[in-house]
């Protein structure tokens, strides 16, 4: 993993400079025109296209998905915190700096993946080769375009390697052309990618991890028959949920059979560790929100998660916790984008939508049931959810309780149309339909110059 995380942070090194909007070249030390040519050229490549991975958990799925939601929030802003602060209070701008830079990264990795995917075929590898290093990059380049389009709308759609130049004259893409787009290098992805990814390749894409995307962006857009076709195979797959929730996030268990995709630290080296996650010197000033925290049954295993230890100075959530490295002075924890039991849920989630079971024993109810009762819950049946909506609502509040500040929370309620009614609920927030995504970053407004092909999102 040395290797993999060293290309990763060179990726990131180079993508946070001198960035415009989708300039394509990467900025990598071998000139372009030498590179892309051996089996060697392409691996770190494709490790370089995972830089931004590391740039999502406090970059932009905590500060653009966590605080959007009903988990966290902020009481005031404080020094280098107002963007933040604005985010939480959807009081936020185009100038907004959090927003910007998720933009530009977002982008700048896209622009990479695009450079492996348009020379690949012209390399004269193997075929097998061909077709991993292929799907690697469009699993990625699939993964970013998701956030991009449920962050912001339509954006633009640039699936081959341009100039800056034509940069300028390429517009905002509608959402159905996009999700189209997204879908395809999802589906190539799962039929290409190998279904595990030893030694130290681990943590790169698979097979399962390209098909639970893909169902995941067929349930955004409500293709429920989709989705469950897509998941069925992961659910006798190759996956396990463990047997304590504990143990999935334990710091001396990672990778373990229960996670399908993460983003991966190691504190031990310098650089690739990364700062404590929800941490706070006094636990009065916790993030998290009151409407989250006291929404657990007294009995719910996972509630004592989301209370605090203390680590040296610092009290950390018990979810991510992890000590300090005494020489980096860094933490480890990986950063799980999906795990199975977000596949048992959305599996349940769209069975249900697919037709109500009224047995209480079929697939949505065993899935359900799974990851309920592993929580130390009693066995849900027909006498608790009597109909579609009362298990359609019983699978919302299970996803809320499993997945907590794993960045799911605002794309559940974005999906669900709940933003307004539960923001309104547990925060007494109000907000607009047109703050269900971001304004379109300023900087790129002006760098295009033409609001014929790019305007801002309304109301903003």
């Amino acid at each position: 993993m040395k290797r993999l995380f060293s290309f990763l942070l060179l990726a990131i090194g180079l993508s946070s400079c001198g960035k415009k909007f989708l300039e394509l070249a990467p900025q990598s030390l071998a000139n372009q025109d030498n590179f892309y040519k051996t089996a060697a050229d392409f691996n770190t490549a494709i490790i370089g296209a995972y830089g931004n991975l590391v740039y999502l958990p406090t970059g932009i799925h905590l500060p653009m998905s966590g605080y959007r939601s009903d988990e966290l929030y902020l009481s005031a802003p404080t020094a280098g915190t107002q963007d933040q602060y604005d985010i939480d209070r959807f009081q936020v701008t185009s100038a907004n700096g959090i927003i910007t830079n998720a933009w530009s990264n977002y982008y700048q990795d896209i622009a990479n993946c695009n450079q492996i995917i348009s020379r690949i075929t012209d390399a004269h590898l193997s075929d097998s080769l061909t077709k991993t290093y292929m799907a690697e990059g469009r699993f990625l380049r699939a993964l970013y375009y998701f956030d991009l389009v449920r962050y912001w709308g339509p954006v633009p759609l640039v699936l081959e390697p341009v100039t800056p130049a034509q940069s300028l004259k390429i517009g905002r893409t509608d959402t159905t052309q996009i999700y189209a787009a997204i879908e395809g290098d999802l589906q190539y992805a799962a039929q290409n990618l190998p279904p595990v990814q030893p030694g130290v390749n681990l943590g790169r894409a698979t097979s399962g991890a390209a098909a639970t995307l893909l169902a995941n962006v067929y349930l955004a857009q409500k293709k429920f028959a989709q989705a469950a076709t897509t998941l069925q195979p992961l659910i006798d797959g190759p996956y396990q949920l463990l047997a304590t929730i504990n143990s999935v996030f334990s710091v001396s268990n990672k990778m373990n059979a229960e996670i399908i995709f993460a983003v991966r630290f190691n504190k031990t080296v310098p650089s690739q560790g990364h700062d404590l996650w929800f941490s706070v010197s006094d636990t009065s000033t916790t993030p998290l929100s009151a409407s989250l925290t006291s929404s657990y049954p007294a009995n719910d295993k996972r509630r004592a998660l989301l209370y605090y230890t203390k680590v040296g100075n610092n009290y950390i959530v018990n979810k991510f916790l992890d000590t300090l490295n005494t020489t980096t002075n860094k933490v480890g924890n990986d950063y799980i984008l999906y795990r199975y039991s977000d596949v048992l849920l959305m599996m349940a989630e769209a069975t249900n939508e697919e037709g109500y079971d009224a047995s209480g024993t079929g697939l949505a109810w065993t899935c359900l049931n799974r990851v309920h009762q592993r929580a130390g819950l009693p066995l849900l049946t027909t006498t608790d959810l009597p109909d579609q909506n009362s298990f359609r609502l019983a699978v919302r509040q299970e996803r809320r309780w499993e997945l907590a500040l794993e960045g799911h929370r605002w794309f559940d309620l974005l999906r669900t149309g709940q933003v307004i009614s539960q923001l309104a609920a547990g925060e007494g927030k109000v907000v607009e339909v047109y703050e269900l995504v971001y304004p379109v970053p300023q900087a790129e407004i002006e760098k295009m110059g033409n609001t014929g092909i790019f305007s801002q999102n309304k109301g903003y």
